[in-house]
């Protein structure tokens, strides 16, 4: 990278790395999410855009050229193939089941069953394998079957092109443009998997008073799945935040909330701090009744985005002062306002929530589709015009003290098939060296773990 873009990657990154750590900045940082709102002026249809990394690419291109203020994008590529090589039943995907221009729809349902706890929890693989796969898993319907066995072959196959792919967009967004992403590796609350993925809202609502041992169990058995998950995937130099989405807090009452959600909730994020990663994490839907627990994080290590339906005002003044918080720009604002409104929302954010640094501009989430480009343009503007502290330099990204630091991941065997019992069962009689033979098949082991107790 030329050295003058180095410097704006850095100053960029500084920024966001700093209102993070809630330590001075130059000016508000610019780590506003725009996926959908990329989306909608790039000019291709959501299908196009998950199905050809080309136009994905391009679809980054065109954004950055045309808003180059801000401060970090993500543009990975969102394949929908591998849904198609599995035939997945959890998703309505653009071209194939609903209109191209659509958003991928979640396809909720009772995936495990009420009575299926219990092997949910003492044998996850063999419940994902047995029982799981052939009810969301087409493909896999018919167990045993050649198409069976190519579907997952494919799909193990699809998910590394996806991910080089990802890795090429990311990497010319850095070098063309000077831009870092918000974020590395992504990890959801236990009971919302549990909910999302498996129980649906009916089915867990009934098991919360029917069997709540059962959901409490299940959801500390996710926990130490997700964690290892995630850590494998969470940035090594311990700068970008891990991405966390809490969907279903929203639907459950304070003493549910604290029954059921907050205790493995609470306990993912802590292991991950304490090993030296800041969280970004979205608090989907109403979050007003739980705001107060949010004040339990330690200073300078979580950003909040907030939805349209959680009081902003009311969280600066529950935890501001601890941890930056991103959102209170209305998504009708943003859709049906003008530009004028717009700056003066922001302002007031700026004048309040963001008078010590502790705001990032950002509507429900993320900028929506339907955003008139001259109001997105509003935001960008009114950071420059009141969001500035001084005129010095952005602060340098800040090097982690923290690298040699282990995350405290609950003990959790990740082999499908022991080294000593292939060695025993394939009559192996290791005339070499067999640390060298042990250490990648253990390594490919964990990697099928993780592959089959992600997979959706």
């Amino acid at each position: 990278m030329e050295e003058s873009k180095q410097q704006l990657y850095n100053e960029r990154l500084g920024r966001y790395l700093a209102a993070i750590r809630r330590k001075p900045i130059d000016r508000i940082s610019t780590s506003i999410p725009v996926g959908s709102y990329a989306d909608a002026i790039s000019g291709y249809t959501v299908q196009e855009l998950m199905y050809d990394p080309q136009k994905a690419e391009d679809r980054a291109v065109q954004f950055l050229k045309k808003y180059p203020e801000v401060d970090t994008f993500s543009a990975g590529f969102s394949s929908t193939v591998d849904f198609d090589i599995l035939n997945s039943r959890l998703y309505r995907i653009p071209g194939r089941d609903i209109d191209p221009k659509s958003i991928r729809q979640f396809n909720e349902n009772e995936w495990m069953k009420a009575d299926e706890y219990r092997k949910f929890i003492d044998d996850p693989i063999g419940f994902r394998m047995d029982v799981y796969f052939p009810r969301i898993l087409g493909e896999y319907e018919k167990r045993g079957s050649i198409r069976s066995y190519m579907a997952f072959l494919k799909a193990g196959m699809q998910q590394g092109v996806a991910r080089e792919l990802s890795r090429q967009i990311n990497t010319r967004i850095k070098n063309e443009f000077a831009i870092p992403p918000s974020s590395q590796g992504i990890v959801n609350a236990p009971f919302d998997t549990l909910t999302n993925l498996f129980r649906g809202l009916h089915g867990i609502m009934r098991d919360m008073f029917r069997q709540p041992d059962a959901v409490i169990e299940a959801c500390e058995a996710i926990l130490k799945q997700n964690l290892v998950s995630c850590v494998g995937m969470a940035d090594p130099k311990k700068q970008l935040p891990v991405w966390i989405g809490a969907t279903r807090a929203g639907f459950l009452s304070p003493k549910q909330f604290e029954k059921f959600y907050w205790p493995t909730f609470f306990k993912g994020l802590i292991v991950l701090i304490e090993a030296g990663w800041t969280v970004r994490v979205f608090l989907e839907g109403n979050w007003n009744a739980h705001l107060d627990y949010m004040a339990e994080f330690p200073k300078g290590t979580v950003l909040f985005d907030l939805d349209n339906e959680t009081d902003i005002f009311a969280a600066h003044e529950k935890f501001g002062d601890k941890n930056v918080i991103s959102g209170g720009i209305p998504t009708d604002l943003l859709i049906l306002g003008s530009p004028e409104e717009v700056r003066q929302r922001v302002k007031l954010l700026i004048e309040t929530v963001g008078k010590d640094g502790g705001w990032i501009p950002n509507s429900g989430g993320s900028i929506p589709a339907g955003c008139k480009p001259e109001n997105f343009q509003a935001i960008l503007d009114a950071v420059k015009e009141f969001g500035v502290y001084h005129t010095g330099p952005a602060p340098e990204p800040e090097v982690s003290d923290m690298l040699d630091v282990k995350p405290q991941l609950p003990k959790l065997d990740r082999f499908i098939t022991s080294w000593e019992e292939a060695k025993e069962t394939n009559n192996w009689a290791i005339p070499g060296d067999e640390d060298l033979i042990k250490k990648n098949w253990e390594l490919f082991e964990r990697m099928a773990y993780s592959w089959v107790i992600s997979r959706r």
